[in-house]
């Protein structure tokens, strides 16, 4: 045991080193990089405007205003040089947590004090402090969850807060004048029919994933040696590069369509959809098997020597033993194959998928970055609500798992 006053018992910290260099390169970037940056159209970048430069603003918000600077010094002043206590850490996670909202909301009113009449094509764009800030926060946030280690439910919580405040904040107009809602405003006729492209390229490639990675992954469990012959197959595709894994795809699949009429009829074709799901399925075949294999090979052999020694048939304990216990780290194998797919499924874009690709792509060749965005930030929150979905999924699971032998 360690007796008080040798030197060797552990002192309390005084500061927390993680928010302490997430805040000096919060302070950095706040003076290094515009806040916002206002052009005459949308095809020049414009000059920019830093953060105390924003001080000039309307006098509708210049009551909020202090409150957030206030806010702002203590999170990046005040909280990551004071010892992390309970709660310390919990103040810090909710202070954090708005400022991400506040960011927002600073960002498009005074957006709104930029507006000018004469000037119809002019864009008020998000700068780099924007971008970098709006990280800070969130990783100082998730920082101090971690501290606390606090449960889903508390991510969730602050997670759904900042959801519903940023969506408010866009559904009353608070940032219509940045450029992003005014690229949004000329697209809000294709927008909606562009996610639902995006979700359904993911949804059918992994349905096929699905059926094929599991039964694979249960096999190579039971059969071992298959697995030296299947994953080398499968970490090849993974190294393909995903448009020269389309061009591979589009030949015989025009040759294919040409040659029955019917499958061409039925969308199969050297382009567009076809191609794009068989690539996302044959990229996501390596996540679903590893974590299908990963799972049944975690169920205990006492638990099935068990159910044997009950008299269960081979299917009955394949259903009511050892697929519920694999279902967690099967589950997380599936998670990762969909976030692959999420973020691969905007490139299917460029063989006639569409999907927010389409946006995405759209703005890079006519040299918009805000137009970018708008393809690019639907993918983030999409790959966002599905990593936290499945991780509610295999939480729950794991939970209503009992005490293994």
């Amino acid at each position: 045991m360690t007796l008080p006053g040798s030197g060797q018992e552990k002192r309390p910290a005084r500061w927390n080193p993680v928010s302490a260099a997430l805040s000096a390169l919060g302070l950095c970037t706040l003076v290094a990089l515009p806040f916002l940056r206002v052009a005459p159209n949308r095809m020049l970048s414009g000059e920019p405007i830093y953060f105390w430069g924003v001080m000039q603003i309307p006098a509708l918000f210049q009551a909020l205003f202090p409150t957030l600077f206030a806010g702002l010094l203590l999170t990046l002043l005040v909280l990551p040089f004071t010892p992390p206590r309970r709660s310390v850490l919990w103040l810090q996670a909710v202070i954090a947590t708005a400022a991400v909202v506040a960011w927002v909301a600073l960002a498009g009113w005074q957006a709104s004090q930029l507006v000018r009449p004469d000037v119809p094509f002019a864009r008020t764009s998000l700068g780099g402090a924007f971008w970098a800030l709006q990280v800070i926060f969130w990783l100082m946030a998730t920082d101090a969850l971690q501290r606390l280690k606090a449960g889903l439910a508390a991510r969730t919580i602050l997670l759904t807060a900042v959801v519903l405040t940023i969506s408010l904040l866009l559904a009353h107009g608070a940032c219509d004048d940045l450029s992003i809602m005014k690229e949004y405003a000329n697209r809000s006729d294709v927008f909606a029919a562009a996610i639902a492209r995006h979700v359904q390229i993911v949804a059918l490639a992994l349905l096929p994933t699905l059926c094929i990675g599991v039964p694979l992954g249960w096999w190579v469990s039971r059969h071992s040696a298959l697995g030296q012959t299947l994953f080398p197959v499968l970490n090849v595709i993974q190294t393909i590069p995903s448009i020269a894994l389309f061009g591979l795809l589009m030949a015989p699949l025009a040759l294919l369509a040409a040659t029955w009429p019917g499958l061409a009829r039925a969308g199969i074709s050297g382009v567009g959809m076809a191609p794009g799901v068989i690539a996302l399925t044959l990229y996501s075949l390596l996540p679903v098997v590893r974590g299908t294999l990963a799972g049944f090979e975690a169920v205990p052999s006492a638990v099935v020597d068990a159910a044997r020694g009950m008299g269960l048939p081979p299917g009955q304990i394949f259903v009511q033993v050892q697929l519920p216990l694999a279902l967690p780290v099967l589950l997380a194998g599936v998670r990762t194959a969909t976030l692959q797919a999420v973020g691969l499924a905007t490139v299917t874009a460029l063989i006639g998928a569409g999907g927010l690709g389409a946006i995405m792509f759209e703005g890079l060749f006519s040299s918009a970055p805000d137009l970018v965005l708008l393809g690019v930030l639907p993918v983030i929150a999409l790959a966002v609500g599905v990593d936290a979905l499945f991780k509610l999924l295999i939480r729950l699971m794991t939970l209503t798992q009992g005490p293994q032998p």
